[in-house]
């Protein structure tokens, strides 16, 4: 039986940017499911709610862009106990979002970041679950958030390689990937793949 895959969108996003990755995911042999949920109106708490029901219903993994990401772990702290065994976000800023945080910090920015904005711009501390967790970061610096994080460092045009380095995740690799180009890049697939399948992104990793 093929194993199953949730992917999660990120914020401002439809679920359907995700048929990219779905796609790949399939011709890998990967039973595939979006989950689609309103970050930004509605809030992380509905999301990661409604996003444990799903991954209560069957074992899992779950592939997750952006907030996406944040929404996941976040459901797998309040909801230990669920049968996901692999998770790979996609530019998730796990530590947090500089990028957001300049963002809250002026009125009309920051009423685009609705419910969402406190998980964004706070992250987590640490990963200590038993789900693996694999992250993979971009470095093509393609997007606005730079006029709002003030990057010093390799960022994706969103969120700073920094931020997506979450203490106790299983692996992290870096790719040459805008924040968004990530979920159509092949390379960011063919990694998601070898993750899902093995607990790592390179061979001997």
């Amino acid at each position: 039986m093929p194993e199953r895959v949730i992917l999660v969108h990120g914020i401002w996003m439809p679920g359907v940017v995700m048929a990219w990755m779905a796609a790949r995911l399939r011709e890998a042999g990967f039973e595939c499911e979006t989950f689609s949920y309103h970050g930004v109106l509605r809030g992380p708490e509905e999301a990661t709610s409604r996003l444990a029901e799903v991954l209560a219903r069957a074992p899992a993994h779950v592939l997750a862009h952006s907030l996406g990401g944040l929404v996941t772990l976040q459901a797998l702290r309040e909801h230990p106990q669920l049968p996901v065994r692999r998770v790979v976000c996609l530019g998730s800023p796990l530590c947090g979002s500089g990028a957001v945080q300049g963002m809250r910090q002026r009125a009309w920015t920051a009423a685009t970041l609705g419910l969402a904005a406190e998980l964004l711009e706070h992250g987590f501390e640490e990963w200590n679950g038993s789900t693996e967790v694999g992250v993979i970061a971009g470095t093509m610096p393609h997007g606005l958030g730079h006029l709002f994080g003030g990057f010093s460092e390799q960022h994706d045009g969103s969120v700073a390689v920094a931020e997506t380095r979450l203490r106790g995740i299983a692996d992290h690799v870096v790719i040459p990937a805008s924040h968004s180009g990530m979920l159509f890049s092949a390379e960011a697939a063919r990694l998601a793949i070898r993750f899902l399948r093995e607990g790592r992104f390179q061979a001997g990793s």
